[in-house]
């Protein structure tokens, strides 16, 4: 039992690593893709907050707190009332603990580009700009801001 509820565990840690936002790193389908690129100029940035994700965290909690709940021990009743319990408060605190474990930082940037349509792209904090600053948009499957150079 203990090993199960340590594998569920496991698999539930491994579902809340943050998303990977940084503009320099492509998933393997978008390699070898062509993608439109525009030129424009930077004329608002903001930091805004990226919310965590919310999948497996409830889902592997349920289980590890159902686990947990049914083994406090006494009869047949008190073992599924346990379980019930057990699975709710699990889910509830996997979704928190997901949710906060997979939140980021972000940036909000508003580009004006050459033929002067606004185009607005968030993304990670690894490369920033500054208002007034060129650069490049990349449009495709995740949009990108890059320098100018």
């Amino acid at each position: 039992m203990k090993k199960i509820l340590a594998a569920i565990l496991l698999l539930g840690a491994i579902g809340c690593a943050p998303a990977d936002i940084k503009t320099t790193t492509y998933s393997p389908h978008q390699v070898g893709r062509v993608g439109r690129a525009v030129e424009g100029t930077i004329i608002s940035v903001r930091q805004v907050d990226i919310e965590g994700t919310n999948s497996g965290g409830a889902l592997a909690g349920g289980a590890a707190g159902g686990v947990a709940g049914m083994n406090v021990g006494g009869g047949a009743e008190e073992q599924i009332a346990g379980a019930v319990i057990g699975a709710m408060a699990g889910a509830l605190a996997g979704a928190a603990i997901e949710k906060g474990a997979t939140g980021q930082k972000g940036m909000e940037y508003i580009v004006r580009t050459k033929n002067g349509s606004l185009l607005t792209v968030v993304q990670g904090t690894d490369q920033q700009f500054k208002e007034g600053q060129e650069v490049i948009v990349i449009y495709g499957a995740r949009a990108r801001i890059i320098p100018k150079k």
